[in-house]
């Protein structure tokens, strides 16, 4: 409401037209398994070719871990100059995301194994399997999409708790518990992913008849639940097809 209040002063005095759109929601991909793989970069184009060849070892960590890279390269498999451009190839791959393009938190890899050419290994070809291997290993690890989780004080007059509670149950969120404020008045504690709560103004206006109001905050990440997961993932690959169509 506020928002209206402030875009239509805009409009009055500054003759501004504004166009309002919807948040996008921060969504983030992670793992809940394990799994190995390998990327092999070879390629022979006349002249030195590009060749590098890496093992990798992904796991998860927990929620807010972040990004974990180890080596554990032992007997020269791998000459210790490539190490850098194998993690950095890793890193590369993160803020893109696998899953739907988001970013990808709280899982570790290990570089345990791999070969080199004396002549054709370069940086850019350990960045290039690295970056092969991770997305081949991530895809076998039971990847996930997280959502951001809100925690919601919502300020109610008694005779609407009801209707205001079922509506928070209907947007997926968990009521925390309930408090009278006085005045006739009760407040609602939830958590509500943030995807359910984008346009929630006007719909507690219309559940108390303009006398509730509401306040949120960021909570933590849980996982999405995997039919509406499935659902986002088909939107973003649809999104992509059309950017380079």
């Amino acid at each position: 409401l506020h928002l209206e209040v402030v875009i239509e002063r805009l409009k009055r005095k500054f003759g501004t037209e504004v166009e309002l759109k919807a948040p996008k929601v921060p969504y983030k991909e992670t793992i809940k398994g394990s799994a190995k793989a390998q990327g092999k970069y070879k390629r022979q184009t006349g002249g030195r070719g590009q060749y590098g060849d890496t093992w990798l070892e992904l796991g998860p960590l927990g929620r807010g871990k972040g990004f974990e890279f180890e080596d554990g390269v032992v007997g020269g498999v791998i000459p210790r100059n490539f190490i850098p451009a194998v993690e950095k190839g890793i890193r590369e791959v993160l803020p893109h995301g696998i899953l739907a393009g988001y970013p990808i938190v709280d899982l570790r890899v290990k570089l345990y194994d791999g070969s080199y050419h004396d002549v054709d290994s370069s940086e850019m070809s350990f960045k290039i399997a690295a970056s092969m291997g991770f997305k081949k290993a991530f895809e076998m690890c039971k990847p996930v999409l997280l959502e951001p989780i809100m925690t919601m004080n919502v300020v109610v007059p008694d005779e609407c708790m009801g209707d205001v509670i079922g509506d928070l149950n209907s947007r997926r969120g968990k009521v925390l518990g309930v408090e009278p404020k006085g005045n006739g008045q009760e407040v609602i504690k939830a958590h509500v992913p943030m995807a359910e709560v984008l346009r929630y103004a006007p719909d507690l206006r219309s559940m108390t008849s303009g006398r509730g109001d509401f306040a949120l905050e960021f909570s933590h990440y849980e996982e999405v639940p995997p039919h509406i997961a499935e659902k986002i993932i088909k939107e973003a690959q649809a999104t992509r097809v059309e950017r380079h169509a």
